[in-house]
């Protein structure tokens, strides 16, 4: 039996999250499931590094799996993509040790938020950000955006129906620029809560707009309360730019 390590990258728009669900088959693990056994014969589910939401995307999630097949590790690149719908891609693929498990390593996370800030929406672009028409401060939002760097209770950008037993969080980087007609939310993190950097990339923008302050971030933090934050933006701006884990799974 070995184990092999996927990063996977994903078009979240037509499917109902990344992980497994009960009587739901559209979902991005329900599918690399079906390619695994396709190509194995073998019932192995995959195990997620963590989850995103439905209509969410991703270019660096990352999964496990363990197999007894003699097809190479990083030959399941190849093997796989074979089996998977065209809006799911492995872009790598190879061994880790057994003991490898995506939940318990060290690891940072990187997610984008994408906000097309435009008169009139692109119907090109409609599913992969948030179109916003009303003009946004870039520089508000990044000095709001430096309060949230550091170890801090998130509770405030945490959806009320999170079961973490803790909402303390480090954000080891964060910053907001505009690239063109597009404004970016970039931010890196040892684990996030759910609807979490929805909740702040919603905030942030309410605060570009001029409806809050910047330095009322620090209030909105300390608050540890959902009703002192803002709107959580829509799932389609938002993408899983990749992993780093500090313990390397090769």
């Amino acid at each position: 039996m070995s184990q092999v390590y996927l990063t996977v990258a994903y078009d979240g728009t037509n499917y109902h999250g990344s992980a497994l669900q009960a009587g739901e088959p559209e979902t991005i693990e329900a599918y690399l499931n079906r390619a695994i056994r396709g190509a194995t014969g073998e019932d192995s589910p995959v195990i997620g590094a963590s989850r995103t939401d439905a209509g969410v995307h991703a270019r660096g999630a990352v999964f496990v799996f363990a197999t007894e097949s003699t097809i190479p590790a990083d030959r399941f690149v190849y093997v796989l993509n074979h089996l998977l719908p065209e809006d799911i891609r492995v872009v790598e693929s190879h061994p880790v040790p057994d003991d490898f498990h995506p939940r318990r390593q060290e690891a940072r996370k990187t997610y984008e938020y994408r906000i097309l800030n435009t008169p009139w929406a692109d119907p090109t672009r409609r599913l992969y950000t948030w179109h916003v028409p009303r003009p946004v401060d870039v520089t508000r939002m990044q000095k709001a955006a430096e309060y949230l760097a550091g170890e801090h209770d998130f509770t405030s950008f945490c959806n009320v129906d999170s079961t973490a037993q803790s909402h303390v969080r480090t954000i080891t980087a964060i910053s907001v620029s505009r690239e063109g007609d597009e404004i970016i939310l970039r931010i890196t993190g040892n684990g996030f809560l759910y609807n979490m950097v929805r909740i702040i990339a919603g905030t942030l923008t309410q605060i570009g707009w001029g409806w809050r302050e910047p330095d009322d971030m620090e209030r909105i933090l300390s608050a540890c309360d959902r009703a002192a934050a803002g709107c959580t933006a829509p799932p389609q701006g938002l993408i899983l730019a990749g992993y780093d884990f500090l313990q390397s799974p090769h």
